[in-house]
């Protein structure tokens, strides 16, 4: 069977992407949030599968496709990303004071005890594929091709009534020590999935009064 990936590489016509097509791609940007709450139901690994290879269809600088996968299935490698979390959270909560420690302590940050597949996303800094092109004056474009991966994959999952979380709550340097990756790659992001709990299309922390939408984000500056 073809995958995703291959399908696309081998079209031969350019799509029509109608106003239907249009509105329905604004819905699932809309709908695209930060999920927090899972069911334990598993999810097909074949699904999984199609996710990765639709997320590595993301743009990358000097297509040197940079994002490494760890799937993350131990229990033992679990339970110390959990203990990190929590190290680090507790340690932020103590940065706040007053309402806005109030709000940060009822917040739910992570679905890292019942997500039933994680994947930490790493960019590999060392890799030789795309020859230095663009990277040479903007290094950093390695991660930022990462993150593309990861915002490909979430629509994606979102399509498949999927739902994913970004803990960034983390120690990068610890989460690299649990999943003894190679010392090249950084972390980039610490993705839960699952089916969610609830639907809504406000985020987490739009709902719970952390930060609202700001309009003043679509500000374009003329120079």
């Amino acid at each position: 069977m073809a995958t995703q990936l291959q399908r696309a590489s081998n079209a031969t016509t350019t799509p029509s992407f109608d106003a239907s097509f249009r509105q329905s791609l604004a819905d699932l940007l809309a709908w695209r949030r930060d999920v927090r709450r899972f069911l334990a139901d598993p999810v097909d690994p074949a699904v999984i599968d199609e996710l990765l290879d639709l997320a590595c269809l993301a743009p990358s600088v000097g297509n040197s496709q940079p994002w490494r996968f760890v799937s993350v299935e131990s229990p033992e490698r679990r339970t110390e990303i959990r203990a990190n979390f929590e190290d680090c959270n507790a340690k932020a909560l103590g940065g706040y004071a007053g309402e806005k420690a109030a709000i940060y302590a009822g917040l739910k940050l992570s679905g890292l005890a019942e997500a039933p597949v994680q994947l930490a996303v790493f960019a590999d800094e060392e890799t030789e594929a795309g020859a230095g092109l663009g990277r040479q004056t903007m290094p950093e474009t390695l991660r930022y091709s990462a993150a593309l991966a990861v915002h490909t994959l979430w629509l994606a999952a979102r399509a498949q009534g999927l739902g994913v979380g970004w803990v960034s709550i983390l120690d990068p340097a610890r989460v690299s020590g649990t999943l003894e990756t190679p010392a090249g790659w950084s972390l980039v992001a610490y993705l839960c999935l699952g089916y969610p709990v609830e639907e809504h299309v406000d985020p987490e922390l739009q709902r719970f009064g952390w930060q609202a939408r700001d309009a003043a984000c679509r500000r374009v500056l003329v120079r």
